[in-house]
């Protein structure tokens, strides 16, 4: 009799449309169609990471290309300063969920970022762009700053942008 009676509660307490979730308590947060969204979108991430245009030429390596057999050092601060940007703006966020949170997390991820990406640029970059660290030194006003802060602008602009149709995509 009690095993009727959980499983006929585990059911009725299921929605229709989510007899595929994973998440705790089958809460469906995590649903199979929620999983393959996410996966589309880093998809999509991933193939326009390939596009790239210089925006500073005198650094040429200021571009993201997936560099993870070609350039490891690359790829480890490109990471870094992913994370940076993402769980700060991701904190702030989740403890300020309106716009205004939104906006804070972007503007201190970003900052954050920026950060990353000049200490990243002075200590990994001499180990694959045969320059020195103070060569690097010398390009932060003149060219790193600048580009980190069109890049992180055009981030900024672009996430906040669109992370509310794409959340009410994810949500529904």
């Amino acid at each position: 009799m009690g095993k009727s009676t959980i499983s006929s509660s585990t059911t009725r307490d299921r929605r229709p449309d989510d007899a595929h979730t994973t998440g705790a308590g089958d809460q469906g947060r995590w649903s199979t169609k929620r999983i393959a969204m996410y996966a589309l979108f880093v998809a999509l991430a991933m193939a326009v990471s390939f596009l790239e245009f210089p925006l500073m030429p005198a650094a040429p390596w200021l571009g993201f290309l997936p560099h993870i057999f070609t350039n490891p050092w690359g790829s480890i601060m490109a990471i870094g300063v992913a994370l940076a940007l993402s769980v700060p703006a991701a904190l702030i966020y989740r403890r300020h969920t309106s716009r205004k949170g939104a906006l804070a997390g972007i503007v201190v991820g970003a900052l954050c970022a920026i950060v990353a990406a000049i200490i990243g640029n002075l200590f990994i970059t001499p180990l694959y762009a045969h320059m020195s660290m103070a060569a690097v030194a010398k390009m932060i006003v003149p060219i790193l700053l600048p580009f980190n802060l069109i890049k992180f602008t055009l981030h900024g602009v672009i996430t906040f942008l669109i992370y509310k149709p794409i959340s009410n995509l994810l949500n529904r």
